[in-house]
Parts: C-alpha cells; sequence; structure tokens
C-alpha cells in the first residue's frame, strides 16, 4: 500500500464503520450459519447452499478485512474546522467554470468515499491534486483523458 495518508470526512468514516458492523455482525453469521445447515445435509459436492454460501463467506471476508484495513489508516479530518476558507484543502466544495463557461460544483473527499455522480471526487484524483490550494479567481489546468482543460475558481464552501 502508498505511503499516503488515508484523508476521510467524519461522515465517510461512519459509512465504513457501520458496513463493517453489518458485515461482521449481521451477514456473516447469518452466512455462517446457512453454511452449518448445508454442510449438515450430507453431500456437499451437489450442495448449492453449501457452495454458495462459502463462496459468499470468502467475499465478506475479503471485504472485512479490506474495510478493517482502510479504517485503520484513515485520518479522519472534519472539513468544518479548516482554518483558512480562503483556499481549496480537503473537504471543500468548489465551484468551478471551464473554458465555455459550464459551472460544476465538485467536493473534495477522501478517495474511498468519492462518487463522481454526486460531485464528490476523491482527494488523490488528478482533478482535486490541480485544485489543492487554489484560491477563488485561480485559473488551473487539468489533464483529463480528453485532454488538457482550464477550469477557473469561482467559489469556495467549506460545511458549517
Amino acid at each position: 500500500m502508498i505511503d499516503r495518508p488515508n484523508y476521510i470526512t467524519p461522515a465517510g468514516y461512519a459509512a465504513l464503520r457501520a458496513e463493517y458492523d453489518r458485515l461482521f455482525g449481521v451477514e456473516r453469521p447469518a452466512l455462517v450459519e446457512t453454511i452449518s445447515w448445508a454442510a449438515g445435509n450430507g453431500d456437499r459436492s451437489e450442495n448449492g447452499d453449501y457452495i454458495y454460501g462459502r463462496k459468499r463467506l470468502r467475499e465478506i471476508d475479503r471485504r472485512i478485512g479490506w474495510l478493517s484495513r482502510r479504517m485503520k489508516a484513515a485520518r479522519v479530518v472534519n472539513p468544518a474546522e479548516q482554518a483558512d476558507r480562503n483556499r481549496v484543502f480537503f473537504g471543500a466544495t468548489v465551484t468551478i467554470a471551464d473554458e465555455d463557461d459550464m459551472h460544476r460544483t465538485l467536493t473534495l473527499v477522501g478517495d474511498d468515499e468519492a462518487d463522481a455522480a454526486q460531485g464528490r471526487i476523491g482527494w488523490n484524483s488528478p482533478f482535486a491534486r490541480a485544485l489543492r490550494g487554489a484560491a477563488v479567481g485561480d485559473v488551473r489546468r487539468v489533464a483529463l483523458p480528453a485532454g488538457e482543460r482550464e477550469y477557473e475558481l469561482m467559489e469556495i464552501a467549506y460545511p458549517d
């Protein structure tokens, strides 16, 4: 794993924790019970409940391990506590305008909570790296798959 901090918002950490608790405390025990029941039915080679259950159990254990590692490496940062609100830092919600004067609103969040469809981009994404430290009125060049584009920072906001 790369040695860079895994920044995450309190809400993002809570979502990881909720998924971990659900998998570990609810889904896994129920699945173990189903596998145990299926194993007691005899021939396991053609027992769909047993075969599928073991496969799903491996998937759950893999996801639990991943969530555990991500939570352990997480550095929870509350954007509401940002001292310098005139520049773009972790947790900022920014409005940018491209060369065609098309406006977009983006929030810089942890990589584990990024969702481009919702306007939340990962802190280590090329877009976020280009915006880091920018102030209102700054123009930043971003390398995108379709080519480089320039964006002007129109507004910066942080949660209260």
